[in-house]
């Protein structure tokens, strides 16, 4: 059963040293999901999933505790990983984290997460929302008390020099989405059009709604914790317990 999730931004540039001069700008963000995480190890889940949108199609799917991850293609030599281990699942050699995970392990990292064993999982970003939600249940159903924290952004379209250019609709649709994650209101996350979600760069779309399909019954309440768009791009950070 679904204990509690944290809801964070994915950008790269929540890692100061990915961020580099522009660091400070997302302080404020930082603070939040550090809030945001004690309100998961509070919960004593039994598992972590660490939830983010694949950044190509073959990155989707799971990914073992010790996976490893990266921001050297973002142009700063630092690396991650998801937790202690070596990632290699059965053996293999471990798949790197997409960008949204990587975000997510250093979070963890940051936080110095040891509250429970973890992994993560990549989701298409065109999952459709019936499948987005069936895979939080079956996350929800995993363990007894199960935590998820969740990688995604609202829109990329919110002013002129945002990354998706100026649209008028991503204004309404990261309100919904707030109020949303605000309530820990699941019928209304998985009521979010993915073509609309698509038009407007909202890459948290299906990482949202597999929340949406892990909390169904579960009777969490919700808190934002934050909400602006710098740069053009909603960023929400809410804790769901």
């Amino acid at each position: 059963m679904l204990v509690a999730a944290a809801v964070c931004p994915a950008p790269p540039l929540l890692v100061p040293a990915v961020a580099a001069g522009a660091a400070a700008e997302l302080g404020d963000a930082r603070t939040a999901c550090s809030d945001a995480l004690a309100v998961l190890a509070a919960s004593r889940p039994d598992l972590l999933v660490v939830i983010g949108s694949a950044d190509t199609p073959d990155a989707a799917g799971p990914y073992p505790q010790g996976s490893p991850g990266s921001f050297r293609g973002f142009g700063v030599a630092a690396d991650v990983r998801l937790g202690e281990g070596d990632g290699d699942g059965d053996g293999g050699t471990p798949r790197p984290l997409p960008a949204p995970l990587a975000v997510g392990a250093w979070l963890l990292e940051h936080a110095r997460w040891g509250a429970a064993p973890l992994e993560g999982l990549a989701v298409a970003a065109d999952l459709a929302p019936a499948q987005c939600l069936e895979a939080g249940r079956r996350l929800a159903a995993r363990e007894e008390r199960v935590a998820l924290l969740v990688l995604g952004d609202g829109s990329a379209c919110r002013t002129l020099k945002a990354p998706g250019y100026l649209d008028e609709r991503a204004a309404a649709f990261d309100a919904a989405a707030g109020r949303a994650l605000a309530a820990a209101d699941t019928a209304a996350l998985a009521a979010l059009d993915p073509g609309l979600a698509r038009e407007l760069q909202a890459a948290g779309r299906a990482p949202w709604q597999v929340l949406a399909g892990a909390a169904e019954g579960a009777g969490l309440d919700g808190r934002l914790l934050y909400e602006d768009a710098p740069y053009g791009v909603g960023y929400f950070v809410a804790a769901w317990s």
